[in-house]
């Protein structure tokens, strides 16, 4: 045995290796007293009481699991614990930062003006390609650290800020030399279809062929990315060239992931679940519709409260999805302009507060089923026996305060494969 945590006050945690949709999502296991056991950076036991005596290593309680003069002893002090976070929906990789932005935003101006008259997407692109791969890397590195304080041990990171063959593949090489340096596990999405570049602006069909015939080619051949998203909305790219980009994509072997419907209804919740998305993300403006056929297609829905908060816009219908029978999540979106926080924690207050989620519902929303979204709940998200051992122990007694709190970083441990980090 490599770890033991004792004296954990409440173990919260949801239960599986899918995603949790309806009522399942708010059914999560808490055991009090409990003691977990990690070797080899696995979760090997479980307990519902405590195992071990004031004197150990002395005398062991029934303990079906090998300790020697090795094993690290962590008292949890009657501490909440649960699996360690994971952010399913971020754009990690970019150059700059858009602050000046902020005055727009508060006279009113819309997103897609902004983007429109060279700002948004399209300022960050300028950025991110003068900066080389070794800037972007130092970059994401320090906002890695930051995450992982804050509980975050999986990462879902995109690409989309390049919109240029190389400058693409730069991005998605640092978030692959990133995932080899430090312990947060990055999944990596290709997003060459985040928005049509300034040098397409007047031939975008030209841009679409790009990305098919020789985007997808060159992320597929250097294996830099496993799913593929789109930007699917007004302005952007439709419903139908969204369907023509990931059906193209999956024959790469990359899992469609979208942007629907954030700022206009267009059809995007429909489209992500006729492509076979294992994710549809924001969905602010998703149709009833759009909400039935994701579940019927069981389409994860990413939902990004934070984004909501900063631009001042409507919050997505997560009661009316979860009463739908549709997986939702909740993840960050971290990015320079829309929503440059990268607080998961604020994201959990938030989503409790306005989309109407209980606690426990939006414990399994940054856990099991933002695994689910990047395909990784077979290996986190849960506390149970064969998974990896991420386990977060907090400065708390229970699930509800870290809900009733907010603005403070509640995180009091991080273990990552076992390991204090």
């Amino acid at each position: 045995m490599d770890l033991l945590l004792t004296n954990i006050g409440t173990l919260a945690t949801p239960i599986g290796t899918t995603a949790q949709k309806g009522d399942a999502q708010g059914e999560i296991s808490i055991i009090s007293n409990a003691t977990i056991g990690v070797k080899d950076g696995k979760i090997v036991y479980i307990s519902s009481c405590d195992v071990t005596n004031e004197d150990y290593p002395g005398d062991l309680v029934n303990l079906p699991i090998a300790l020697d003069d090795t094993t690290r002893v962590i008292d949890c002090g009657g501490k909440l614990v649960t699996p360690g976070l994971v952010d399913s929906h971020t754009h990690l990789i970019f150059g700059g930062w858009r602050q000046k932005e902020l005055g727009l935003k508060l006279a009113g101006v819309p997103y897609l003006d902004i983007l429109k008259s060279g700002g948004g997407i399209l300022n960050t692109v300028k950025h991110t390609r003068t900066a080389n791969e070794a800037e972007l890397a130092e970059k994401g590195e320090k906002l890695l650290d930051e995450m992982l304080r804050l509980g975050v041990t999986t990462c879902e990171a995109k690409s989309g800020y390049g919109l240029s063959t190389e400058e693409e593949l730069k991005q998605l090489r640092v978030i692959k030399e990133l995932n080899e340096k430090q312990p947060v596990d990055l999944v990596p999405t290709f997003m060459g279809a985040h928005a049509v570049p300034n040098e397409y602006a007047n031939n975008r069909s030209e841009y679409i062929e790009l990305i098919i015939n020789e985007m997808l080619p060159a992320v597929a051949k250097e294996k830099l990315a496993e799913f593929c998203d789109i930007f699917c909305e007004s302005s952007v790219f439709t419903p139908e060239e969204s369907l023509r980009i990931l059906t193209e994509a999956k024959k790469y072997g990359m899992t469609p992931k979208m942007h629907a419907d954030e700022i206009n209804p267009i059809g995007g919740a429909e489209m992500a679940a006729q492509v076979g998305a294992i994710s549809a993300e924001h969905l602010i403006q998703a149709s009833d519709e759009g909400i039935r056929a994701m579940a019927e297609k069981n389409v994860t829905a990413i939902l990004l409260p934070a984004t909501s908060f900063y631009l001042d816009k409507p919050y997505a219908r997560a009661r009316d999805m979860i009463n739908e029978n549709v997986a939702v999540a909740v993840a960050t979106d971290f990015n320079p302009g829309s929503s440059p926080g990268l607080n998961i924690q604020l994201a959990m207050n938030i989503a409790c507060l306005k989309y109407k989620m209980t606690p426990a519902e939006v414990l399994t929303a940054v856990t099991l089923n933002g695994a689910a979204a990047i395909n990784r709940a077979d290996v986190c998200g849960s506390i149970e026996v064969g998974k990896q051992a991420d386990i977060l122990i907090w400065d708390a007694c229970d699930l509800d305060y870290i809900f009733y709190r907010f603005g403070s970083n509640l995180v009091d441990t991080v273990i990552k494969n076992g390991k204090i980090v």
